[in-house]
């Protein structure tokens, strides 16, 4: 049995000298004794404990996705859950009559997650070794176990962005995608098409700062250069007059895939006041450059880079600047030097280990018919408005 219990000394229940656990990202519940008291099966007068309803709650209200194995009829749980009011909170359910461990690996596959990052919680002590010997990444525990983990800090991450309040219908949507992407019988153009897709841009703000941050440290292949930087370091860039950080959200006809994209542009200007799209072009405005442009793995597939390209073209071009651009060749990220060249971009100058590059007209890049491309240029607009770009 593999059992992980908080220890007084160390809020993570670890030796300070070994590395801390990896961030939990789903919890599975067995459900008999363990999310609600009684036995179904039985006919027990079932009941949830108000601790457990509060901990599914927390749970998700921290982007902490939540899933069942259990051993029972898969009707009856349904109905079960559905009246208890906690259908809603859990993913790919796995009810039957297979090994436990057989289904926590297709939650992990389903949620596309390591075994790693997933807490198991059953009241027995049979099933929990069945799965730590099936699979010794996942934490296996009793559900005073997971209370206590929790209480101790060990499990909810210490800063909650957006993206992770809306995780678990983020997965929902991204569900109903995959379920259209299979049946849809068409090109792959007109499968983007039928998304009904909109990427708006705009500055970032406080409120991005975690996630803007995560995606630097996160995103290696859709990335120009590689660079990461903190939150205190993307704050300062956003107070710099001479630098514009943009974040881009995607949604769709079946929901949001939350914030996508970062560029980290420097205007090489001193202050804004007096430019924008209602000012007309600035005498010998400094070249936009792209320091930093990057998309989740979340949109691969989608063609999303040269929409986000052509929304910081026609932003610096409506500050009278043209665009130049960073890359930086790692391991991973050539598709978007790729990138780069098919939105119209050509070389300046290279080194081993940068290459710049311009765009030859300010306005950039044809946006795909099948993206609709809302750019909020905030910071050039009087204050308390807003000017969209719309494409």
């Amino acid at each position: 049995m593999q059992s992980t219990e908080p220890h007084s000394s160390e809020p993570n229940g670890t030796d300070p000298h070994t590395p801390p656990p990896p961030q939990v990202k789903c919890v599975v519940w067995d459900l008999d004794d363990t999310l609600w008291d009684g036995t179904l099966l039985e006919g027990d007068d079932l009941s949830v404990p108000e601790a457990n309803r509060q901990l599914v709650r927390t749970l998700d209200e921290h982007g902490i996705l939540q899933s069942v194995a259990s051993r029972n009829e898969p009707g009856p749980v349904a109905e079960q859950l559905r009246a208890f009011g906690l259908a809603e909170y859990f993913l790919y359910p796995q009810v039957g009559w297979s090994a436990k461990s057989a289904s926590l690996r297709a939650v992990a596959q389903e949620l596309n997650i390591a075994p790693e990052s997933v807490l198991f919680v059953d009241d027995s002590e049979f099933e929990r070794a069945e799965v730590a010997g099936e699979l010794p990444g996942v934490r296996c525990m009793t559900r005073q176990e997971l209370h206590a983990l929790v209480a101790a800090g060990a499990v909810l991450p210490a800063q909650v962005t957006e993206d992770a309040r809306r995780r678990r219908a983020m997965y929902l949507a991204e569900s109903r995608r995959r379920t259209h992407e299979v049946a849809f019988d068409g090109p792959a153009a007109e499968f983007l098409e039928s998304l009904g897709m909109t990427l708006r841009v705009r500055e970032a703000s406080t409120a991005d700062l975690a996630r803007a941050a995560e995606l630097t440290q996160r995103t290696h292949q859709l990335n120009t250069t590689g660079i990461t930087f903190g939150q205190d370091e993307l704050a300062s860039l956003i107070r710099d007059p001479g630098h514009r950080v943009l974040v881009a959200e995607l949604d769709d006809r079946f929901g949001t895939y939350g914030t996508i994209g970062l560029a980290v542009v420097a205007t090489g200007t001193t202050g804004r006041a007096g430019t924008g799209a209602g000012a007309g072009p600035r005498a010998a405005a400094p070249p936009w450059t792209i320091r930093l442009l990057l998309m989740s793995c979340r949109v691969m597939g989608r063609n999303i880079g040269t929409s986000l390209i052509a929304a910081v073209a026609r932003l610096a071009a409506a500050h009278g600047a043209r665009t130049v651009a960073h890359f930086r060749p790692t391991d991973r990220n050539r598709q978007m030097l790729v990138t780069y060249r098919f939105a119209g971009f050509a070389v300046e100058s290279r080194t081993d280990d940068l290459v710049v590059l311009s765009l030859p007209e300010a306005g950039g890049p044809a946006v795909p018919g099948y993206v609709r491309l809302v750019i909020e240029d905030t910071p050039a607009a009087p204050r308390g408005t807003s000017q969209e770009l719309i494409a």
